[in-house]
This record gives structure tokens, C-alpha cells and sequence, in this order.
């Protein structure tokens, strides 16, 4: 697995860093928006895009009702923060950006129905949306046939590549084998309970972490999958405490969280013992607000954002958040790699000098954030992110403690040889 040194992105980062705790988050590609005068029209739309002199038109796209209403409303506000603040530094090209919401509501053919109605109704020049793979899949095929640009924020399975998609989160590499490598070998873990919501996303990620478990030559000693909105699991957790895993690897979505963790604490299983050992790459600090961080306390995540990260990035863009959004707000993973799509889908249009889909394509690898609250960022030649993998530990107060991340940038890979 390739690494980057982060030498001449550090010197960058140090120089930028004052400038920008207080502009929030600016794209190092960025051009000087107050120094030239806006592009016609014409010369930056050639496509039938939603772009006037003034404003141009992107769509959100999550669930904000439904089960999934619980992880997605994060990266909603993200979003539109990150919207409100390139707005008040000047806009991209010097047009505001204006956008049109729409609610998913936790259910696939309905994302599919409002991507088309936001690319072939309102002829948005980005949808930055989706959080679950179900969802992703869904769209993904009408922002292939339309020709339309997607930032999506979730880390997930891997296993694709599109040109019409922008994947702000982790694929499998850099979290899910990442993860695993660090529970055996600071943990000595040797045996694994596998648990999931049944849809593609876990279901096809504990496919790659049973691979890796057993190329490692130890043992998976169960697996099971509850639909989303599930809200009964006595039943897996008496097979867990029959079983003695040393982990429980935890994929579980949504809602469901709330009763899973809750009921393994009333059945005596004290996460703090770490007996078994509880690893999950589900729940982010979103999720640990409906769960109850007493209830959680003890568990370990592994993703690359941690709210609690001590960068001066993170620091500005949690003031930020929470002055828009109340001080009991909290920032998961998800959050911030949504918060991130707006600003690279700002950088690439600014290098591409157009609002063009191809050209906002061919312009995007490469673009590069030193200023991320995550740290540092690059957009691969396959639409993935270069980023660091990080292992929290679940405090009752509902934040993690980072107790792990990797000393250099991870190369994403999403066709991992061997994983397929």
C-alpha cells in the first residue's frame, strides 16, 4: 500500500493554517476571487447547466426523515455550511452558490427518482449526497446516463470506480483492513463476531474483513445481519456471549444502533472491559448522540475524523459548526467528509475555469485541501482520497479519544488485489 510524504504539504499547511482559522476551509488551488472580475456566462456553461451571471445551482440530496434521518442529517448541515462560507469569501467564479434540497428519505428508488428530477429538472452542476451504498447505488447509474457529478461522503465497501462520482470517504483499505490490522496487533484479537445491517455496505465489507481475518489464519465466529430499522438483537447477543469473540466487528446503520448498544449493555456486556473487544466502522459521533455515550463507552471506531482531532483546521471549522449549529452539536466522519465536497467541487471548477461536468472531471485529480479539518487531502486518479486512517476510543461523553492514525497519507485502493 503506497504512502505520500507529507513534507512539502506540511510546509504549505503551517504557512496557510493562521489565514485560515478564521476563513474556514479554502482549496489550495483556489483562485483569488476578489482579484478578476466573473467569467461570462457563456464562456463557463456550455452544457444547459443551472448558472446565470449570478448564482449557480447544486442539489443536496440525503435522507432527512426515516431511519437513516440519524446519520445524515450531519452531513446536510455540513454541507450547507460549507455552501454559506464559500458564499461569503466571494462564490466559485463569482457566482453565489444556490441550492435545492431533497430528502432521500431512507429509501433507494426515491434517491433515484430526486437525482433525476435535480440533474434533468433543475440542471444542477453538482449533487453532493447519498450516505449508504444502497442509496449510492440507486443514482449512480442516472448520474452515469445524464452525465451528472456526485460528491459522495460515506466511507464504505470499495469495489467501484465512476467517473460521475467524487468518493469523500474511506473505501476498505483504508479503513476496514486498516482496522482490523491494528485490533490484532495491539490487541492480540484472534477471533471475530461478525455483525451487520443487512444491505449491501455491510454485508459486502464483512465479505472483505472475513478475507482478511482468515488470510491471516484466524477464525470468524459468526456472522449475522438484522434489516435496518431492526430494534431487537437479544437474540445475536446471547450468541455472542455464547461464542466469546474477542471482537465484535459492528456494521450496524442507523437507528438501530440506538437499540443494539443499549440492549448489549442491559445483557451485562461492559465495553470497558474489552471482553469481548467491540470495534465498529459505523458509528461516528453522530450516532453516539442517540445511542448514549454511557452506553457505547469503551468501543473502538476506525475511520480517519474524530471531532476531538487537535489541528487548527478542525478546531476553526468545529467553532464554526457549532456556532451555526448550537454547542450541543457534535461532528462525525461523515459530517466532515461531506463538509469536504463543496470545497473540492469549488477548487476543480475554478482550475477547470467552467462549470462543465467533463471538464470539472478531468480537472478534479490532483486537487489537493490543506486545510481539511481531517488534515491533509488529494483527490486520486480514481476519485478516491488520499487520507490518514485513525482508531478512536468511545468516551461516556460521547466523543473518541484518537489512540491510533497512520504516519503518512494512505493511497486509496478500491479494487484491493485479493478482496474482490
Amino acid at each position: 500500500m503506497k504512502k505520500v510524504p507529507l513534507s512539502k504539504a506540511l510546509g504549505r499547511y503551517s504557512r496557510r493554517a493562521l489565514l485560515c482559522a478564521t476563513a474556514a476551509l479554502s482549496a489550495s488551488v483556489m483562485l483569488a476571487t476578489a482579484a478578476y472580475a466573473a467569467p461570462k456566462t457563456a464562456a463557463v456553461n456550455t452544457t444547459g447547466l443551472a448558472v446565470t451571471d449570478d448564482e449557480v445551482t447544486v442539489g443536496i440530496l440525503h435522507s432527512v426523515t426515516g431511519t437513516m434521518a440519524i446519520s445524515e442529517t450531519g452531513s446536510v448541515q455540513a454541507e450547507k455550511l460549507a455552501i454559506e462560507q464559500i458564499n461569503a469569501m466571494g462564490g466559485v467564479l463569482g457566482r453565489k452558490i444556490k441550492y435545492i434540497q431533497e430528502d432521500g428519505a431512507s429509501d433507494w428508488p426515491t434517491f433515484a427518482e430526486k437525482s433525476k428530477k435535480l440533474l434533468v429538472n433543475d440542471n444542477v452542476a453538482a449533487v453532493f449526497g447519498c450516505w449508504t451504498s444502497a442509496s449510492r447505488k440507486a443514482v449512480l447509474p442516472v448520474f452515469e446516463q445524464y452525465n451528472g457529478m456526485l460528491y459522495y461522503p460515506t466511507f464504505y465497501e470499495g469495489l467501484e470506480q465512476s467517473p460521475n462520482v467524487i468518493y469523500t470517504g474511506q473505501e476498505a483499505t483504508q479503513q476496514i483492513l486498516a482496522g482490523i490490522d491494528w485490533v490484532v496487533k495491539e490487541k492480540g484479537a484472534k477471533s471475530f463476531f461478525l455483525l451487520g445491517s443487512d444491505y449491501i455496505w455491510p454485508r459486502t465489507s464483512n465479505k472483505i474483513a472475513r478475507k482478511h481475518i482468515e488470510k491471516k489464519g484466524l477464525k470468524v465466529v459468526g456472522e449475522e445481519y438484522y434489516p435496518l430499522g431492526h430494534t431487537q438483537f437479544n437474540s445475536v447477543i446471547n450468541k455472542i456471549k455464547l461464542k466469546k469473540p474477542d471482537v465484535i466487528y459492528g456494521i450496524v446503520v442507523g437507528g438501530s444502533n440506538v437499540a443494539f448498544y443499549k440492549q448489549l449493555k442491559a445483557a451485562g456486556i461492559d465495553l470497558t472491559k474489552e471482553k469481548p473487544l467491540l470495534l465498529t466502522i459505523s458509528v461516528t459521533e453522530d450516532e453516539i448522540r442517540g445511542i448514549g455515550g454511557e452506553n457505547i463507552e469503551g468501543a473502538y471506531a476506525a475511520m480517519k475524523y474524530f471531532q476531538s482531532l487537535d489541528n487548527p483546521n478542525n478546531k476553526a471549522f468545529v467553532k464554526a459548526f457549532k456556532e451555526k449549529y448550537g454547542e450541543d452539536i457534535v461532528i462525525g466522519d461523515v459530517t466532515q467528509a461531506a463538509y469536504l465536497g463543496p470545497w473540492l467541487w469549488k477548487a476543480a471548477v475554478e482550475k477547470a475555469g467552467s462549470f462543465d461536468i467533463d471538464k470539472v472531471r478531468e480537472a478534479s485529480p490532483g486537487i489537493e485541501l490543506t486545510t481539511a479539518p481531517e488534515g491533509y487531502v488529494r483527490i486520486h486518479e480514481n476519485h478516491h482520497l488520499w487520507s490518514k486512517t485513525r482508531v478512536g476510543h468511545a468516551k461516556k461523553d460521547g466523543q473518541y479519544d484518537v489512540v491510533y492514525e497512520t504516519k503518512e497519507l494512505m493511497e486509496p485502493d478500491p479494487f484491493p488485489k485479493g478482496y474482490q
